[in-house]
């Protein structure tokens, strides 16, 4: 759990018509490339995933989570539901916290996807407990990005207002003290995507990161007039 508390923070919102996750992949060399270590991951067509934590277990249970995937379309011919992959990653994580000879892994992890209409959204954490979840958060600033949640009406947001209000939430709880770079990833699986799991579109992601930035501006400022 230190591992996942020690990485920056991902967070998953389900909304009206699909799902927005969010990720704080923090800068840890300015000679890094900006695909370098990203947080977002695609799984199948329809199924996204992000994670918090060691990134070599996560790619890991990527890895794993493809192979499920690849393995169930070839036996039934069709995209594997998200409840039976969170069924099998869980089983899969908790069955290394059962021997003393090997480490749990090191990573939470949120499965989305967009099934028959309807958004999907389950987190599972190293211990291999798994929840379906409205809106959630893992990392570092796990609390406090839960408490911002907590204050929107997700079922009321579109997945464009949502991707505003995802960013917005990365910059907020992100600590400018301790961890100082960072670059905000956004991704969705929704209607506006057709069902599939992708990178949000460069116009969208530019309109959510410059309200984001706005927004921190503005609180500053209030901030600074109360002084």
């Amino acid at each position: 759990m230190k591992a996942v508390e020690n990485s920056g923070t991902v967070i998953g919102l389900k909304g009206s018509d699909g799902i927005v996750l969010a990720a704080e992949k923090l800068i840890l060399s300015k000679l890094h490339e900006r695909t370098t270590n990203q947080r977002l991951f695609n799984i199948d067509k329809h199924i996204g995933m992000g994670f918090s934590g060691l990134i070599a277990d996560a790619r890991q249970i990527v890895q794993i989570a493809r192979k499920e995937a690849a393995e169930y379309r070839q036996q039934f011919g069709t995209s594997i539901p998200l409840k039976y992959l969170n069924d099998r990653v869980s089983m899969y994580m908790h069955a290394y916290t059962l021997y003393s000879a090997i480490r749990p892994y090191g990573c939470s992890v949120i499965l989305v996807s967009y099934e028959n209409d309807e958004p999907v959204m389950y987190t599972i954490d190293p211990s291999g407990i798994s929840y379906g979840n409205h809106g959630c958060a893992t990392g570092k600033a796990k609390q406090s990005a839960k408490t911002e949640i907590e204050k929107l009406k997700l079922g009321r947001l579109t997945c464009r207002e949502l991707a505003k209000e995802a960013a917005k939430i990365i910059y907020i709880v992100h600590d400018e003290l301790k961890d100082k770079n960072f670059e905000l990833e956004l991704s969705w699986v929704c209607k506006d995507s057709n069902g599939l799991h992708e990178r949000v579109p460069e116009n969208v992601f530019l309109e959510a990161e410059n309200a984001a930035k706005q927004a921190m501006e503005a609180d500053s400022g209030s901030d600074t007039e109360d002084l």
